[in-house]
């Protein structure tokens, strides 16, 4: 993977707080710290999303559509 340096300015409190993670050796450096935080919250991000597009749909509609055409399809297969 490739970085890229950037410049951010962060909160006094929240810097504190971020720098003892570090001394604690929860991580290696600050900019791990906010590498892995960002990667979390993209993630929860694109999580909620997909919760939030999901809600909209109909759910009868949508077994309506999962069970389209399938009386036909089980008189085809073989019994067992």
């Amino acid at each position: 993977m490739t970085t890229t340096k950037v410049a951010v300015t962060i909160d006094r409190e929240l810097l504190t707080q971020l720098d003892q993670l570090v001394a604690q050796h929860v991580f290696p450096n600050r900019s791990k710290a906010i590498q892995e935080a960002l990667q979390d919250k993209l993630a929860r991000l694109r999580r909620s999303r997909l919760a939030r597009e999901s809600a909209k749909l109909d759910p009868q509609a949508e077994q309506a559509l999962a069970e389209e055409g399938i009386e036909q399809e089980l008189s085809e297969w073989p019994e067992y």
